[in-house]
């Protein structure tokens, strides 16, 4: 149970599961990419969530040279151990919403 919990401690929260889907999905996102991807969130929030996501080894920041500067996201090794998680829990998102719609 405590890998359950540990596993809930690191992707809790409203954000974290959209914004690893984002990059997960195109491999490598800007900032801005990732903030036109998830309806509603803001910049302070998505720049908090993903320091958390850093901190816990799940995405790396890369700062490209470029005018103007760009700051780009791609998922670590670690990271990447999600990708079958979320491609499980979108296939059951869309299966649930055909059970819940009846379409």
């Amino acid at each position: 149970m405590r890998a359950v919990q540990d596993s809930m401690d690191v992707l809790s929260g409203k954000w974290k599961i959209a914004i690893i889907s984002s990059i997960c999905y195109y491999n490598k996102r800007r900032f801005s990419d990732i903030l036109d991807d998830i309806d509603g969130i803001s910049n302070k929030m998505l720049s908090k969530e993903l320091k958390e996501l850093e901190l816990n080894k799940l995405v790396k920041r890369t700062v490209l040279d470029s005018q103007p500067v760009t700051v780009q996201y791609e998922l670590t090794e670690h990271g990447k151990t999600l990708q079958t998680i979320i491609n499980n829990l979108t296939e059951w998102g869309i299966k649930h919403r055909k059970e819940i719609l009846g379409k």
